[in-house]
């Protein structure tokens, strides 16, 4: 079976060859290879060595995730080594290369796309990697909504931290090891008691929440590529589905709690630092992000004195 189209195709496969040889799983870079090899084809349809300017172009590619990024670079990095080794010119990626990267724009969910995407979610089939899939995504992405968590702290939640009997989560797996708790609305508690029901029958004693039937807690990629799946699938009444992330969701859940606060006549910026704390930010300009990223009719609101807000806090992101 002919697997690549590109000049560099036959380096490719040899190399896979070579790879399998050794006793690494050929499937580990394939299918990067594989896309690789059919952007090479679009782009660059005579190019035959793998220069520097070419593997930058590949990298640095903003539409592609932080993961699938990672993958990228470890790829490119092994195959030039090869190519180097037998004796070809090639550029290899310095071991502490990062690639460039845009600033990542936050998207705030309308309630009708946020309503369409979880109905879409509800319907994501179970697949042959993951045949619980089915089962665990419509608790997962909720839970990360309701709570606000970052994707990983949703993906990698143990068993023994979340407290069914009080709605209580002790988050642990965060960004800078500042653990804290969350405590889950009524309805999600529900339906985080109806999940662990089935979650005892299929998870094998498996320690995460969110099960991998690999062991383990479900992977980034396995996340990131169900949520979009289900974002792509979702009915938007004839509108074109943008790109978002998983951690959209957790942008719509600040900006929710700040809605609500307004809309009570909260003071603003004295509830920041309980959001703060909540959403586990290491600095209150973190958190004060999201008031510069809510609608407009909203941020003119006499609730936020704007003078004071941006001498105290620049835009930053989370």
């Amino acid at each position: 079976m002919t697997e690549f189209l590109s000049l560099f195709g036959e380096r490719l496969s040899n190399f896979l060859d070579y790879r399998t040889a050794r006793g690494f799983k050929r499937e580990t870079y394939l299918r990067y290879f594989i896309k690789f090899d059919r952007w090479c084809m679009e782009n660059h349809p005579t190019q035959t060595e793998l220069s520097r300017e070419l593997v930058l172009e590949w990298i640095n590619d903003n539409t592609v995730s932080g993961y699938n990024t990672a993958q990228r670079v470890a790829s490119m990095r092994q195959f030039a080594r090869y190519l180097c080794a037998v004796g070809e010119d090639a550029y290899i990626l310095p071991e502490k290369y990062t690639p460039l990267r845009s600033k990542s724009v936050a998207y705030l969910f309308t309630d009708m796309e946020l309503t369409a995407l979880f109905r879409s979610i509800d319907q994501l089939p179970p697949t042959k990697k993951e045949p619980f899939l089915n089962e665990i995504a419509p608790a997962l992405y909720r839970l990360i909504y309701t709570c606000g968590l970052r994707p990983n702290e949703g993906r990698e939640l143990l068993v023994e931290n979340i407290h069914l009997e009080t709605g209580e989560i002790l988050i642990t797996h965060t960004k800078r090891n500042k653990e804290r708790f969350v405590v889950m609305s009524d309805d999600m508690l529900a339906l985080a008691r109806r999940y662990e029901q089935r979650r005892k029958i299929f998870s094998f004693g498996n320690p995460y929440f969110f099960p991998s039937a690999n062991g383990g807690a479900l992977t980034t990629e396995t996340v990131y590529s169900a949520f979009n799946r289900a974002w792509s699938h979702a009915d938007l009444s004839g509108k074109y589905p943008r790109k978002v992330r998983v951690y959209d969701l957790r942008h719509r859940f600040a900006s929710a709690c700040l809605n609500r606060w307004l809309a009570n006549g909260e003071n603003l910026m004295a509830m920041l630092p309980f959001l703060r704390e909540y959403m586990g930010h290491n600095s209150l300009s973190e958190t004060a992000h999201y008031v510069h990223i809510l609608p407009e009719n909203i941020i003119k609101s006499s609730a936020i004195d704007w003078g004071k807000f941006n001498a105290m806090f620049p835009e930053v992101t989370d």
